[in-house]
Parts: C-alpha cells; structure tokens; sequence
C-alpha cells in the first residue's frame, strides 16, 4: 500500500470516528453508514477498521485483566527458582562442612544431585521463565538447541542420580556389610556419579545439535516456531517417535523400574529388621519377668513391656513406609505425566496443547526443588548440619562424640543410607549389650 492510500485510510477512519462522536447511539441510519464506510463504531468506545485491526480498548482490557495473572505466575516462578537454588546450596555446603557426612558414600551422590539440581535452577529454570512470561523466544535459534540439550541433560542427570541413591541404600540395607564394602567402593561411587552425567549427553547434545530428533518433522516444528506470522519465535523443542521412545526410556523408564524395585526390597528388608528388633527384646523382656517373678514382681510389667515394643515396631514400619511412599511419589508425580505425554504426542499428531506441555515441564522442575527436601532435610545428620550453617555454628547443634557412651538406638532409619540395630538383652541374669551394624558406616543413624 503506497502512502497516499495510507494517508487517505487515515482520514477515513478519523472522519468516520467524528461521525460516530456526532451521532447519538440510537442512530441506526448513522451506524449503518459508518458500517459501510468501512468503519464499525460501536457507541464511540472502540472501532476495528476494514483491515480487520484489533479494537484498541480491547486491547488494554484484555491487558489489564492479563496483569495479575502475570504478576502470579512470576511470583510462583520465582519461588521454584529461589528455593531450588538455596535449598541444593545448602544440601552442597552442608557437606563440604560436616566431616561425618563425608565420610558416608551416599551423600556423595547427594552432593553430585544437588549439584544438577542447582544447574537446572540455575540455566534452565530462568530461560524457561522468561519465555513464558513474554510469550516469544528472544535469545536465537542457537541458543534454544543449547538451553534445550541442557534441560534433558541435566533433567536426566538428577533423575539418574535418584536412581543411583536407591541402589546404593539397596546394597547397604539388603546385603551384608562385606558385601557392600565390596560392590561400593570409591572408584565405583566415582564411576556411576561419572556415568550419571555422561549418559545423559548421548540423549541430549549429541542427538539435539545434530538434528535427530527433528527428522521427518522439520515442517511442523517450523510452523510452530513461527505459528504468529510474525517476528516473534518460540523456543519449540518436538521429538520423532524413535527419539521420544528412546529418550523416555532412558531417562525415565528404567530408573523408575529400578527405583521401585530397590526400595520394594529396602521396605521388606526394614520390615524384617523391625521383627527381629522386637523378638529380641520380647526375649530380653521375657528373662527380666522371669527373674522379676522369681523375686515377687507380677507380671502386669511384662505385658506392658510387650505391648509397647508391638506398637514401637508398628511405628518404625509405618514410618518407613510412608517414607518410601513420600520418595516414590514425589518421583512419579514430578516426571510421569511429562514422560507419559512425551511418548504419547508423537502417536496422536503432536496435538498435545502447549499449555499441557509447559505444565508438564514446570511440574518435572518442581522436582529439583523438592529433592534437598527428600533426600537431606528429612535426614537427622543433614538436619543438624543445617541448623550449624544457618545458625552461625552455636555449640548447642553439634554433633555429639560417636564414641560416647549413648542411649541405645532401636530405631531404623529408611531415608538416610545407614541403619544401626542395637538391644540389650539380658543373658543368665547379666546385663550384656549387643549390636548389630548392618554396615561399617551405620553410626550417622543414631545421632
């Protein structure tokens, strides 16, 4: 369109408006011909021109209401975010602080978890942010291929390092302690946290930079990249089915398959572990009436005694499952139904609405936020580590000396990686104290 007819659509449109100021609303004659002038007023509030404009009041309403929507969603954004980020620093100092946490091998995936984590929060999390909120993509096509390998990368990472953790409480709850010393040994510990980040980048850089996962849809990504018509992009990251099935199974999948194994056995074996605890001191409780009675003591005490060690036992059962139901729930309902779509979108035409997608995506992220909580801040060592770094070190939150003489611990800890089995029983009448380590590194669990 040349300018003159810009200039004399111009004055149309301003002639026609004064019309419509002029005119009161119940003019039809007057309406009907600013309809067919090209110009639709309606009571002088707003006006769409024949080019098919959107109505500037619209516009501002619309903008208007959109406001405090945004305002929320920044605000719940930035909230995942920060704790994300505060919470895997802690769990990183926390550890790098406290010499006994160090010495346990299972922090050491902790620490390599919180790592990835803070990584997601940190490189992830913000790019994500900001194209929500803005609705478009402003960083390049390059740097979305980047921020997208480094969301399945590091998601995967964490998600195999969660993997990791459970085998490892599997080998040191359900084996012998020479068996765990023999399969976890450093140089194993550093090959699977290895292997926890190396693998990952054969599902994400290498396929992503290279284009695999666009093969055959390279049309459609590009009608959704630039679905407006306009200079706006979006950052569109859509699988073929070879990708989204091999991808989904790696990183999610077979994790999940071996985390519900291992911590199926870890609740049998807690379970078996509570039993024995309870039959011991049945028996420890059975020599005291016995020698009780022998001096005149009825045997009311005895079966209070029974009572009690039958409900401590249904305590520590129950306690441990809730504690493997919290671990595998939060797990599956963070990633599950974002690796459940990804399979199933390939199938159906890629009509999964983006707003499902982006849904999907933050809940898998809320993950990494939720993992100090699970995996350190539920754990007692953790918790005093913490209460140390946040309160400036006071002397009343130190550990107290392993070696010391201690009340005896009958309780077995799930979320930590260490159990301690201690009783007392009395034998002929003398008072001996036995334990029962389930393996060499089992004192964190008392304390």
């Amino acid at each position: 369109m040349s300018a003159r007819s810009e200039v004399a659509a111009a004055e149309r449109t301003i002639s026609a408006a004064a019309d419509c100021a002029q005119s009161s609303p119940g003019s039809l004659r007057d309406a009907s011909r600013t309809f067919l002038r090209g110009t639709l007023c309606i009571y002088g509030y707003m006006n769409v021109s024949a080019a098919g404009q959107m109505p500037v009041m619209e516009e501002l309403v619309s903008e208007s209401d959109s406001m405090p929507k945004r305002m929320a969603l920044i605000c719940f954004l930035s909230l995942v975010m920060l704790m994300s980020i505060l919470g895997n620093l802690l769990v990183m100092v926390a550890v790098c602080k406290d010499r006994q946490l160090r010495k346990i091998k299972t922090n050491y995936f902790i620490v390599s978890l919180a790592f990835a984590d803070l990584l997601v929060s940190v490189l992830v999390m913000p790019f994500g942010a900001i194209e929500l909120v803005q609705q478009h993509w402003i960083y390049g096509e390059t740097f979305c291929l980047v921020r997208t390998s480094l969301d399945v990368l590091l998601t995967t990472a964490s998600i195999l390092h969660l993997c990791c953790i459970a085998l490892d409480r599997y080998y040191a709850i359900c084996c012998q302690p020479l068996v765990y010393r023999n399969k976890m040994t450093p140089m194993r510990v550093a090959l699977m946290i290895g292997g926890c980040w190396v693998i990952p980048t054969f599902i994400s850089f290498l396929p992503i930079m290279q284009g695999w996962n666009s093969i055959g849809i390279v049309e459609l990504i590009n009608k959704r990249r630039y679905q407006d018509g306009g200079n706006s992009t979006s950052c569109v990251f859509m699988v073929n089915k070879p990708y989204a099935l091999t991808c989904s199974v790696v990183a999610f999948y077979i994790p999940l398959v071996l985390m519900v194994l291992a911590y199926q056995r870890i609740y049998i074996t807690a379970r078996a572990h509570a039993l024995q605890i309870s039959m011991l001191q049945r028996a420890g409780g059975a020599g005291a009436s016995s020698s009780g009675a022998s001096g005149g003591v009825g045997a009311g005490a005895s079966s209070d005694s029974a009572d009690h060690q039958r409900n401590h036992r249904m305590r520590t059962e129950t306690k441990a499952a809730k504690t493997l139901c919290i671990i595998m729930g939060c797990f599956c309902l963070c990633w599950a139904p974002f690796f459940v779509t990804n399979v199933v979108d390939p199938f159906i035409g890629y009509t999964v609405p983006d707003k499902l997608w982006v849904a999907c995506l933050w809940l898998g992220y809320i993950n990494s936020m939720l993992n100090p909580i699970l995996y350190a801040f539920l754990n007692k060592s953790f918790r005093r580590a913490f209460l140390i770094i946040l309160c400036c070190g006071r002397k009343r939150y130190r550990r107290p000396s392993i070696l010391g003489s201690g009340a005896p611990c009958t309780a077995t800890q799930i979320n930590g990686s260490t159990h301690v089995l201690k009783y007392s029983v009395l034998q002929n009448g003398n008072h001996t104290e036995q334990k029962k380590s389930l393996h060499t590194e089992s004192h964190e669990s008392c304390l």
